[in-house]
């Protein structure tokens, strides 16, 4: 009898192993191929301060087979965190680092190259949005007290994984994602030219850099790795060395609306463009390409631009576009312990500092001479003819981003 068992025992414990491996190695088989039986339990959800990672309780089956499952479960947490460890070959000269106690991050090595001023700035902003996370602070917004477990995986389409240096990026558009994006590229060597990684940032071709086909991003890891993605994303995200780069919210949508609205930009235009101009400029039947609509003289104006975010049917119609989407939204600031803030307004310090903490600043740089062609001194300019209750309501809608990255409220609401 005891024989039997344990022979059962190590027979569900064996295959249980091989399908995990096959699921892990095998990036193209999803869950529809492969389904394992025995219950597992996924990990506890958990909040900012960092993401607790404790075994969790095994699904109730039968008495004899609950401490089993238990076994299964913290074998399966063990062997998870050990697939999630940044590859051999770059763990030692890469070891990711980060700084500051918000997030918990104090036993990852320090760059004793850092200034301490720029430390310091790195932990006041994280120490800003860990405060406005927190349960205690009475600033709320939609998606505050949430877990990460909570949130869809379509909403995780923003977070890039890096596995070779054990990084993960959330990238905000109209923030230099483009040349973060590269990067990252670079950095994981996730596309080739002639069987060989690019080496150069520069050298990746603009029509690859946005390509969704070329970045893994954590959205893709339930096609991948089935029922165990969720584990996967929890021992990445406590694992990892996490940044995103913002901006300030006003003068985002700006230059969201000077790249994407008020150039000639065909499929913006079609999608969005005759909304305004239907909705606003009373034009009932605007052409339908955007060459005729501008050789006529139709195109929406930042008013109608304001008009539209501000419009409760747009968000009835469909979510905001991820160019002018809230970042909270897009990075999940209060589920997710970032190690690194940078800001667009101080871009080239924050990349030279982050890529030091991340140990790559040998191998790679930020593209030299960034300059934002949108500045924050626009800001008063462009909205000088937005009335004054909408402005205020503007803000209302991006009031997190302005608060959680610390921007300060706009001069005309002062």
């Amino acid at each position: 009898m005891a024989k039997s068992r344990f022979f059962r025992n190590g027979l569900i414990l064996g295959s249980t192993f091989m399908i995990l491996m096959i699921i892990i190695y095998w990036d193209d088989v999803g869950a529809a191929n492969f389904y394992l039986h025995t219950t597992i339990s996924g990990p506890q959800a958990s909040r900012t301060p960092p993401v607790s990672h404790s075994t969790p309780k095994p699904a109730a089956v039968n008495n004899k087979g609950s401490s089993f499952l238990s076994d299964i479960d913290a074998f399966l947490n063990h062997f998870l965190a050990d697939m999630s460890e940044p590859s051999q070959k770059t763990r030692v000269d890469n070891t990711p680092a980060a700084f500051g106690n918000a997030s918990g991050d104090a036993g990852k090595p320090e760059d004793k190259h850092i200034s301490e001023e720029k430390k310091e700035r790195q932990d006041d902003r994280k120490q800003l949005m860990h405060d406005l996370c927190s349960v205690n602070s009475t600033f709320d917004f939609p998606g505050k007290s949430r877990t990460f477990d909570d949130i869809p995986s379509r909403e995780l389409e923003h977070l890039i994984v890096d596995d070779h240096h054990g990084i993960i990026y959330c990238y905000v558009p109209k923030v230099a994602c483009s040349h973060w994006k590269r990067i990252m590229i670079v950095l994981s060597e996730s596309l080739l030219v002639n069987g060989v990684p690019y080496r150069d940032p520069k050298d990746v071709p603009s029509e690859q850099v946005h390509s969704p086909k070329v970045h893994l991003t954590l959205n893709k890891f339930w096609k991948r790795y089935g029922k165990f993605s969720r584990h996967l994303m929890n021992v990445k995200l406590k694992n990892y060395t996490k940044f995103l780069f913002v901006r300030d919210p006003f003068v985002r949508l700006i230059s969201a609306y000077r790249n994407k609205l008020e150039k000639a930009n065909e499929d913006f235009y079609r999608r969005f463009s005759t909304v305004m101009l239907k909705r606003y400029a009373n034009y009932s039947n605007p052409p339908a390409s955007v060459v005729d609509a501008f050789r006529s003289g139709m195109r929406p104006s930042f008013s109608h631009f304001i008009q539209y975010l501000l419009d409760p049917n747009t968000v009835k119609d469909r979510p905001f576009n991820e160019h002018w989407q809230q970042v909270y939204h897009l990075c999940h600031p209060c589920q997710i312990n970032y190690d690194f803030i940078g800001k667009l307004e101080t871009v080239e310090e924050d990349a030279e500092q982050l890529l030091r903490i991340l140990h790559v600043d040998d191998i790679i740089h930020f593209p030299p001479g960034y300059h934002n062609k949108t500045t924050s001194s626009w800001q008063q300019g462009w909205f000088s003819n937005i009335p004054y209750e909408s402005t205020r309501k503007l803000y209302k809608l991006y009031e997190p981003d302005f608060k959680l990255f610390g921007y300060t409220k706009p001069g005309k609401l002062k």
